[in-house]
């Protein structure tokens, strides 16, 4: 199986530097061990919808990020392959929400991820599931988070 080596960066660090969509719409991930991972967003202006709450889109940016921590823990280069979300609550500007991502099943090639978003009073506002192909090549960082 070939192999992607990023030197000295941490699996963290690949993505928090390597996603950028993520990080320009304020995704920070917080918490990345294997089969976990926990990021974080503050819900500004730039993430309101035309009714003024927190759009779809940013909810699903920072699940995203947390999927792709969990998915590539394994050491693995994965992708998603399919997600389904669950709108519970609407968060609105200043509301701080956590994405804790938790890996439900580690198949070999397709995993199954749970991620479920809260928001700083611990009240559950979204939920994401999410599959993923592992491809057939080593990603190579140096540990998982600083």
């Amino acid at each position: 199986m070939p192999t992607i080596y990023y030197g000295t960066m941490t699996l963290k660090d690949f993505l928090a530097k390597g996603d950028r969509f993520a990080a320009e719409n304020g995704c920070i991930i917080k918490e990345v061990k294997e089969g976990y991972a926990r990021a974080d967003m503050v819900v500004t202006e730039h993430h309101l919808n035309a009714g003024g709450v927190c759009q779809g889109g940013a909810y699903f940016t920072l699940a995203d990020i947390a999927l792709a921590a969990v998915m590539n823990s394994r050491g693995v280069l994965t992708f998603g392959l399919e997600n389904n979300i669950v709108f519970l609550k609407s968060a609105k500007v200043g509301d701080i929400l956590t994405a804790e991502a938790t890996e439900v099943f580690n198949h070999h090639k397709i995993p199954y991820v749970d991620v479920r978003i809260t928001n700083q009073q611990g009240d559950l506002c979204c939920v994401v599931t999410g599959i993923a192909y592992r491809k057939a090549v080593n990603l190579q960082v140096d540990g998982l988070e600083i």
